[in-house]
C-alpha cells in the first residue's frame, strides 16, 4: 500500500512539474546581448535545425535554446554559452534548453 501511494504521489509531481514547465517561458533577453548573439550564431552553426521554429512564439529553435541557456547559467558567467552547453557541468542545463526549446535528442 505505501509502495502504491508512493508511486501515484511519484507520478503526479512529475506531471505538475511538467505541466508547469510547459507553460512558462523565460524573459526576453535584453536586445542588443552579444552572449546571447554569440550563442545563436554559433548554434545555428554547430547544429542542424536550429533555424526551425520553436514552441516558443517568435524564436527560432536556436533562439529559444539560447534563451534558456542565458537564464540558467550563473548570473557572473561570461563564456560561450554553446559550448558550455556542451560541458559536463553544463548537460543538466542542455537537457533543460532542449527540452524547452523543443531542440535536440
Amino acid at each position: 500500500m505505501i509502495r502504491l501511494l508512493a508511486s501515484i504521489a511519484s507520478a503526479f509531481f512529475l506531471f505538475a512539474t511538467s505541466a508547469a514547465f510547459a507553460g512558462d517561458e523565460y524573459k526576453a533577453v535584453p536586445a542588443g546581448d552579444l552572449q546571447y548573439a554569440q550563442c545563436v550564431a554559433s548554434s545555428l552553426t554547430k547544429w542542424e535545425g536550429g533555424a526551425e521554429k520553436s514552441p516558443i512564439a517568435g524564436q527560432t529553435k536556436a533562439e529559444a535554446f539560447c534563451t534558456c541557456l542565458w537564464q540558467e547559467t550563473d548570473e557572473d558567467f561570461k563564456g560561450d554559452l554553446a559550448k558550455f552547453s556542451e560541458t559536463t557541468k553544463g548537460k543538466a542545463v542542455n537537457k533543460t534548453c532542449e527540452k524547452y526549446s523543443n531542440w535536440g535528442e
